[in-house]
């Protein structure tokens, strides 16, 4: 699998203590994390800003174990991921849970709708809203399992090409989105009791 070059050039810019490359790396993903992150807190912009601000400093104090086997931005989601779990497992110490968007999840195909653009914006709205929801059962599953639902429900891609991602073969890629799925399933009655109705 090739190397992210542009990146590890980045970081080791970023590792030499070059003040562009950090205006660089901000620009580059500060507002793409943000939009990451909103929907997976419901829609609470202190909290995306604080969560994203969080996954930047942690990113810049372990760049020397970033070798661009991912793209740096994949990287930075898989912090920020592991930044929000941290946070649903905090509010769920203190008797507290992520503010559901909505509740009624009418969730048939609810990964499918996760990225798809409409021109209807009552429709647009109502899939935001349900992309909220989704995203925030996804922060709580296995890194490899919501980074390999969204691969192939936002990205759109095939399960071969998840497979090349993961390293594995394509039997492997399909049996770990079938347990994806049935993790994303039961994590989904168990935050707003009900089945989102993914079909296998």
């Amino acid at each position: 699998m090739p190397l992210h070059q542009e990146d590890r050039r980045l970081a080791a810019r970023l590792l030499a203590g070059d003040s562009g490359a950090f205006d660089e790396f901000f620009n580059a993903y500060f507002a793409r994390l943000y939009r990451f992150a909103v929907h997976r807190v419901g829609g609470d912009r202190d909290a995306a800003r604080d969560i994203v601000q969080e996954t930047l400093c942690k990113a810049m104090r372990s760049l020397e174990g970033y070798r661009g086997e991912a793209s740096m931005f994949t990287w930075l989601c898989q912090i920020c991921r592991s930044l929000l779990a941290d946070r649903y497992q905090q509010l769920q110490r203190e008797g507290r849970r992520f503010v559901a968007i909505e509740d009624d999840a009418g969730a048939r195909a609810a990964l499918e709708s996760l990225d798809a653009p409409d021109d209807d914006p009552e429709l647009a709205m109502r899939r935001s809203q349900l992309a909220g929801l989704v995203q925030s059962v996804l922060d709580r599953l296995p890194t490899h399992y919501g980074n390999a639902l969204e691969w192939k429900y936002v990205e759109g891609l095939t399960v071969e090409a998840i497979g090349l991602r993961l390293q594995v073969g394509t039997l492997a890629a399909q049996s770990l989105l079938q347990r994806a799925r049935a993790a994303f399933r039961d994590g989904f009655e168990e935050m707003y009791g009900t089945d989102p109705g993914l079909s296998p």
